[in-house]
């Protein structure tokens, strides 16, 4: 299984890719969907589960009164829940039009504002009709849009929204606009129109836009958190200065702060210009925090809301964990259950969940294996020494690779999930020892180095095989390829220990 396929941030289109669009009820052309299966799930099913699945988890209601929202466009995989906590702002709003704003991606020199001028949108949930009296408004009232079908064909930013848009908002109209690079004078002058022409109705405005684009997930977080906070300031000049200042730091890998600034300052005047006093930051993530992410290039996600009431909610310092501090048996039970919920979820939906909840003592970064078993069985077992990342995040990643990516094993299947047992050890630092003499068996869990060759044993392995020492160290020394008398001359050692526990042992 090639997790690499399933819709990742910076998935690369041909620019010659033929899409042939239908024609509409009224003759008008009916655009096809042309990341489906890519980005988001191709089956109907198994995309409304995602969605549905994405909003039960979604970050809860946080504005009164909201009039636009920035959410994510990446694959869903990577994206999905960040964009579902921005679209649960606005649940249940009732809107009778939505006003996507996409990024331009795909076309050169595009310096106005491309509204759609074709029926409606076709994902596999079906067709989201365009609002076409709206267009036609919006071309009458603003000399800066132009009816353009063209950057649309292959832009994927306004096609992710869609699917969501169809589950929560069925009945509702939209307006698809693709922001083409130009000016704050812009921005404003095109707010004002949409207001103008939007005066009345119960709309929604949606601006498409990842954030910070392949650095490290430590600069991620750091560029991120002031790109979001300056798009909640609701000042477009803020957030102008704010991009400017971040790029020239040169933070290495940074090739943008946001890849839908023109969007997001087109959603930030529009809202100004229907009232909106308050921004928002709802939720962020980047790539990296998935599971299936990586934390040396990452994409950055960011949920922020506009709204017409005045925020009066303050900021709570994050708690932060006591140094030495364990895992609780609520923290235990909460990373046994999320190793259940990532591999069902995969196996239900193509889509992985974000760790969220968690204490801070689950949050500390640490080595981890996930072990499954299948009635006593092993089933699979993955683990990351290194503590490169918090200890939930690592249980998931290491959680999927065990169900999946296992060479010892076929890929878990959704039959088998009833029959899985889970373990999850949580590890502590690795120290190297003088000898095989200062190995404790069942204590210590062993990393054993010779030639360029290595392997490890958990601390419970020995114990569970009826090992000693000696035979122990003879297996490990098999296991990483030597003969099995390897180990008595000449090797290195290094040990741990391991806080293990089991869905069997906590219910």
């Amino acid at each position: 299984m090639n997790f690499m396929q399933l819709g990742m941030p910076f998935v690369a289109f041909s620019l010659g890719l033929a899409v042939a669009c239908q024609a509409g009820k009224g003759g008008g052309e009916i655009r096809p969907p042309v990341v489906a299966g890519k980005f988001y799930p191709e089956s109907a099913a198994v995309l409304k589960a995602a969605i549905d699945k994405f909003m039960k988890s979604a970050a809860p209601a946080q504005a009164l009164s909201p009039l636009a929202i920035v959410v994510p466009h990446a694959g869903y995989v990577f994206s999905g829940q960040i964009c579902a906590d921005g679209y649960n702002q606005v649940r249940g709003g009732g809107y009778e039009l939505v006003v996507v704003f996409g990024t331009n991606h795909t076309t050169h020199n595009l310096s106005k504002i491309a509204l759609y001028p074709g029926a409606g949108f076709k994902t596999p949930l079906g067709t989201a009709a365009v609002d076409e009296a709206i267009v036609a408004a919006l071309l009458a009232a603003s000399p800066d849009c132009t009816a353009d079908k063209t950057p649309h064909v292959r832009e994927h930013s306004i096609e992710v929204q869609i699917p969501f848009i169809q589950v929560l908002f069925p009945n509702a109209k939209i307006v698809p606009a693709v922001v083409g690079a130009a000016d704050i004078g812009l921005y404003t002058r095109f707010g004002a129109a949409v207001a103008g022409v939007l005066k009345g109705k119960k709309a929604l405005i949606v601006a498409s836009s990842d954030l910070s684009h392949y650095p490290a997930a430590k600069d991620a977080n750091d560029v991120d958190r002031k790109t979001l906070a300056a798009v909640a300031s609701l000042d477009l000049a803020t957030l102008r200065d704010t991009l400017q200042a971040q790029m020239a730091r040169r933070i290495r890998g940074l090739d943008t702060c946001a890849c839908g600034e023109a969007p997001i300052m087109a959603a930030m005047a529009a809202a100004k210009a229907l009232g909106a006093k308050s921004g928002k930051v709802v939720s962020y993530a980047n790539s990296g925090d998935v599971p299936i992410g990586e934390q040396d290039r990452v994409v950055g996600y960011g949920a922020v809301v506009f709204s017409a009431a005045e925020d009066k909610a303050k900021a709570t310092p994050q708690a932060q964990a006591a140094e030495g501090e364990g895992l609780t048996l609520t923290d235990k039970k909460a990373l046994l259950a999320f190793v259940r919920e990532t591999i069902s979820g995969y196996l239900a939906t193509q889509m992985v969940p974000l760790p969220r909840g968690f204490s801070p003592a689950a949050l500390e970064p640490r080595g981890v294996f996930v072990t499954l078993k299948k009635r006593g069985h092993l089933r699979g077992c993955i683990g990351r020494m290194t503590p490169d990342r918090p200890l939930a995040n690592l249980v998931g990643a290491m959680a999927l690779q065990a169900a999946f990516e296992d060479p010892r094993f076929r890929p878990v299947t959704a039959q088998e999930l009833a029959d899985l047992e889970i373990e999850i050890s949580v590890l502590t630092p690795m120290k190297p020892v003088s000898g095989p003499e200062a190995i404790v068996v069942g204590r210590d869990g062993v990393l054993l180095e010779k030639g360029g060759r290595s392997a490890v044993f958990l601390p419970q392995v020995a114990p569970e095989q009826g090992w000693g020492r000696d035979e122990m160290l003879d297996n490990l020394s098999q296991k990483a390829g030597l003969a099995a008398s390897a180990w008595r001359q000449g090797a290195k050692f290094s040990t741990f220990q391991a806080l293990v526990f089991g869905e069997a042992d906590i219910r």
